[in-house]
């Protein structure tokens, strides 16, 4: 049982994203444990799962550097034990938890021995859930879980671009659990994954078109989810495979010059001059205790599964870092933080 924290522990920090975060990360083993304030745990850290949120908005040039802290703990997804609860927690020391860790996206601190949550951004670990799959679920089950829960209602169907990636994979099935039908796409080494995990229908973008083969179809999609965003015509040609109340929410994509450009056509251009034809909405993952314990008894039910493409072990996590920028990850990266 963790119930004591050393004066000091081991953290990988950088200062500086050039050439890409995972070639700047240090591990410095003399970080000084932190003090959690009333409504803060302190968590010892067992294991903590990637998200492109951990290096992407960190890396954008000049931006970046403001975001973050000089001296940056990236990782926002835990599980870990208890150590000090926040005050009035109905949490104990001991007591195995897992959501996200920080008060920054950028800088969650998770890839560390020690770290700090805020009370309302983590919930216990139901029995029967090991804590490494439990890492896996925070940013990308929620944002799964929030892109698609309160948008669709049983029988919908639903479209999720980039179904085999961290979030596509607890997509498909929070989708499948509130009772839509789905279609996803991934390429071909993916198409039995997302198979399995409950996809109706997978669309192989390596030997289909995706916008013309969701335009043959004869029923118009309700809601449609993008986990890629590299294409922008799958939002402009939308109408030709949604239904007019369909809504398109961008999930992953990269801040660039033109993107900028699409994004200010999108909501400033006019429909009579060739504005988009659907409602187009950005998102923002929101920690929540209520939806984190939704998709853990999901777990427990056997409805909702954790995928890890790879386990890293705590000396490793440049390596995770690099894996992760592939793109190419068939679910979560995991980085075993404690044996503990």
């Amino acid at each position: 049982m963790a119930n004591q924290a050393p004066s000091t522990h081991k953290a990988w920090q950088y200062t500086s994203t050039s050439g890409g975060l995972e070639k700047n990360l240090k591990l410095n083993p003399f970080v000084q444990t932190p003090t959690p304030a009333q409504d803060q745990h302190l968590v010892k850290i067992i294991a903590t799962a990637l998200n492109p949120i951990d290096y992407k908005p960190a890396s954008i040039p000049f931006v970046g550097r403001f975001l973050r802290p000089k001296f940056a703990t990236p990782c926002s997804d835990v599980a870990g034990r208890i150590v000090t609860p926040a005050r009035g927690s109905s949490l104990k020391p001991g007591q195995l938890v897992f959501g996200v860790s920080g008060k920054s996206p950028i800088a969650g601190g998770g890839l560390s021995e020690y770290a700090l949550c805020q009370h309302d951004h983590v919930v216990a670990i139901p029995e029967g859930i090991e804590p490494k799959n439990a890492a896996c679920v925070p940013v990308a089950a929620l944002t799964a879980y929030q892109t698609i829960v309160p948008k669709v209602k049983s029988g919908d169907r639903i479209f999720i671009n980039g179904g085999s990636g961290g979030t596509g994979i607890f997509g498909i099935q929070v989708a499948k659990a509130v009772g839509c039908y789905v279609i996803t796409s991934c390429s071909t080494p993916n198409v039995e994954l997302c198979k399995s995990l409950g996809a109706d229908e997978v669309i192989d973008y390596r030997k289909q078109n995706v916008i013309d083969t969701l335009a043959a179809k004869d029923v118009k999609l309700d809601h449609l989810v993008d986990n890629v965003g590299e294409d922008p015509k799958l939002y402009w040609m939308s109408h030709r495979f949604t239904k007019p109340e369909a809504e398109y929410i961008m999930v992953g994509g990269w801040i660039s010059f033109t993107s900028t450009i699409n994004l200010l056509k999108i909501k400033f251009l006019p429909k009579f001059l060739g504005g988009g034809q659907r409602k187009y909405s950005g998102f923002f993952t929101k920690a929540s205790t209520q939806d984190l314990n939704h998709v853990a008894e999901w777990m427990v039910a056997g409805k909702v599964r954790a995928v890890i493409d790879q386990e890293f072990s705590f000396e490793q996590a440049p390596a995770a870092f690099e894996r992760l920028k592939t793109g190419r990850a068939k679910g979560k990266i995991l980085i075993s933080v404690s044996s503990d």
